[in-house]
């Protein structure tokens, strides 16, 4: 397994990008799309654990899209081959100025990459 292989980093973070714009614009769609649609897809949130991407996207629909907004102050890509990769990053709610760390779990599928497994976390 090579690890970083440059266009696979490329296509991630060009995901992971959509994936920022469509946060920051509560562009539900577009979020649930990026998610894996299946029963074994796990998003842990600030104060919720959800199983299974219609938990994920029903989530997303009730969500209050108040200080979605956030700019990221670091973030780390890394690719496991050319079917898998993570990203982490840290960043700071505008609105707010609350900070807070994000993983994500991508794999590429037929329709693209999906974010399989996510945590996000605030920080005291």
């Amino acid at each position: 397994m090579i690890l970083n292989l440059p266009q696979v980093l490329a296509e991630v973070k060009a995901a992971f990008d959509r994936y920022e714009r469509a946060l920051g614009d509560n562009d539900i769609p577009v979020l649930n799309e990026l998610f894996w649609h299946s029963d074994s897809t796990v998003r842990y949130g600030v104060a919720e654990q959800l199983y299974g991407y219609n938990a994920i996207a029903g989530f997303r629909a009730g969500r209050d899209p108040v200080d979605l907004k956030r700019v990221l102050t670091r973030v780390v890509f890394t690719s496991y081959g050319e079917d898998f990769a993570t990203a982490s990053c840290e960043y700071r709610r505008v609105s707010s100025g609350k900070r807070g760390r994000q993983m994500q779990t991508w794999m590429r599928t037929p329709e693209g990459w999906k974010i399989v497994a996510a945590h996000v976390s605030l920080l005291p």
